[in-house]
């Protein structure tokens, strides 16, 4: 049975979603905590305004995503670690493709509201992917 927790946490990440296909600034300052910081698969780290700064340049657009696995983990009332997977569409500089990757993150619950705080990604194969899946 879901928590109330959880559920918020699963509303900020589909609003989180939604944020990032529409290059939502106000959303995205909401959704992620003013010290976020995320690491790609590469282990170069991006801040909050790095990430804003990419979807208003219009160097980075999602087309589109999709979440393939999302699993809620509650360590204490105020923290928990999300982690999953997921497809998305994107554009960089003009040019579209896919991408697949899996994720933790960090989320904290800071005067009453939940903000992720913190991305790991890593990018995987459609044969992984299917394969991580098929585990959950």
């Amino acid at each position: 049975m879901q928590t109330a927790d959880e559920g918020q946490i699963i509303k900020l990440f589909e609003d989180g979603d939604r944020a990032l296909t529409s290059a939502d600034v106000g959303e995205l300052r909401r959704i992620y905590a003013d010290d976020y910081v995320q690491y790609d698969e590469s282990g170069n780290a991006s801040t909050r305004q790095d990430l804003i700064d990419r979807l208003t340049s219009g160097r980075l657009r999602f087309v589109s995503m999709r979440s393939t696995g999302r699993q809620i983990r509650l360590l204490r009332e105020d923290v928990a670690v999300v982690r999953g997977s997921e497809e998305d569409e994107i554009e960089r500089k003009g040019t579209r493709s896919s991408v697949r990757y899996v994720y933790m993150d960090v989320v904290m619950k800071r005067e009453g509201r939940w903000q992720i705080v913190a991305s790991q990604l890593a990018k995987q194969s459609l044969i992984s992917n299917e394969r991580y899946i098929r585990q959950q």
